[in-house]
């Protein structure tokens, strides 16, 4: 047999057994997933949860997750709580309003805003029990005329500081005093800046919070507490 002939089996053989590895590389390869296959890109491993396996997903999809997740920060929780008492100090004042006020539109607007903080402080509520939360707390406790008690990283206290809004204390004595048009117009005055300052709690959580519902929530006091308040100051 010719050199060159005798040649060519050899190299023809050694050709077919490089291309029989890498298609069986290839396989070896490939993900074991068949959707995650036809999807294509990496792989990400999620680990599970306490007693569970871990798992893997593509990256878009643990990206999307990630996202997705809306768990509640301090931001939310300490929103919950404050809203709560500062709605409640709103249902207060309007408490007063059929016996002492004079107009029956002043009267018509405090029954507006009764029934939507109302049951807002019921939602609030619902969701602190939902979550596990306390509605007040020895970090950030309500206090007096809707204070709160801020602690630092160390623990360390620091002064209490009102919520924006509040009424204090000699303003409500104010407010309980006055009758016929005098309350009228010193609620809409004090509604007004009690409104304005949930709307900026609002807008803050809205910036720091992570919860979709706290979110919806914040939402709902901006759009209803602007709505009222440009209708308050018609009233004046």
């Amino acid at each position: 047999m010719p050199f060159h002939r005798a040649l060519r089996v050899p190299l023809a053989t050694a050709a077919l057994t490089a291309l029989a590895t890498l298609a069986l590389g290839a396989c070896d390869a490939g993900p074991d997933d068949p959707a995650q296959a036809a999807a294509g890109g990496p792989s990400v491993l999620v680990p599970g949860k306490p007693g569970e396996a871990n798992r893997t997903m593509s990256a878009e999809d643990a990206q999307a997750q990630r996202v997705d997740d809306d768990t509640p920060n301090t931001a939310d929780v300490d929103y919950a709580r404050m809203m709560i008492a500062h709605h409640t100090q709103a249902l207060e004042m309007t408490e007063l309003v059929p016996d002492r006020g004079r107009s029956t539109t002043v009267e018509a607007l405090a029954d507006r805003i009764a029934a939507a903080q109302g049951p807002e402080i019921s939602s609030m509520r619902g969701w602190l029990k939902e979550y596990g939360k306390d509605e007040t707390a020895g970090n950030g406790e309500s206090g007096e005329n809707g204070e709160m008690e801020g602690h630092g990283e160390k623990g360390e206290s620091h002064t209490h500081t009102p919520m924006p809004g509040m009424a204090t204390e000699a303003q409500l004595k104010k407010l309980r005093a006055a009758r016929g048009a005098a309350f009228d117009q010193l609620f809409l005055t004090l509604m007004i800046t009690h409104h304005e300052g949930a709307i900026r709690m609002a807008t803050d959580v809205k910036g720091q919070g992570n919860n979709v519902r706290i979110e919806e929530m914040a939402d709902d006091v901006i759009a209803q507490q602007t709505s009222e308040i440009t209708r308050m100051r018609t009233m004046l």
